[in-house]
């Protein structure tokens, strides 16, 4: 069989991953949960599916999320490409119609000939065996905070790390002693 890489997760950051990968000639095989398994956030089969905001946030050129999205854009980003085609009304930001996206997205990914997408739950059972023969191959894990338990656990044994974390660039993780109250406020939860 010809050289691929392997992507675990056919969520934002795989299906862009395997999107750009596949642009370059090289073959990827998708490995995508749904709808054999479902987490407690997805609600529908589809690749991409957002389960938080639909809103990719600013559009304007004066802001980094503005300008990232412009770079993507001359980038040729698949899902930049997929949220202007089924974006909906939200003054400056780039928000999406959530269904639509995802759909576009699937129907992208499964033209590509490049692209294989494998409906199964990838445990991690095959990392082990891999590192255990130190076979070669380029995987990519781009399971976020969704990933499966049974994936979860394979990482931790390969790793030797207990925990796994997750940082969502756009819900930064601050110290409160390291903010300037005198420019902030702070509201007790009620």
């Amino acid at each position: 069989m010809d050289k691929f890489v392997t992507i675990i997760g056919g969520g934002l950051a795989g299906c862009e991953a395997a999107y750009q990968i596949a642009k370059q000639g090289i073959k990827v095989k998708l490995y995508e949960m749904k709808p054999e398994k479902f987490s407690e956030a997805h609600k529908n089969e589809n690749l991409a599916e957002i389960v938080c905001s639909n809103s990719f946030k600013s559009n304007l050129h004066t802001n980094a999320c503005g300008l990232l999205k412009e770079e993507l854009r001359l980038l040729s980003s698949l899902l930049i490409q997929c949220a202007d085609e089924t974006s909906v009304p939200a003054g400056q930001a780039l928000a999406v119609d959530r269904e639509d996206f995802s759909k576009l997205v699937t129907q992208k990914i499964k033209e590509n000939p490049y692209i294989e997408i494998i409906n199964k739950e990838y445990t991690g059972e095959e990392l082990i065996t891999k590192k255990e023969k130190n076979k070669e191959e380029i995987i990519i894990i781009a399971t976020g905070p969704l990933t499966s338990n049974a994936l979860a656990e394979n990482i931790s044994k390969i790793t030797g790390e207990n925990h796994l974390y997750f940082y969502d660039a756009a819900a930064p993780i601050i110290k409160k002693d390291s903010i300037d109250m005198n420019i902030a406020f702070y509201r007790k939860p009620i």
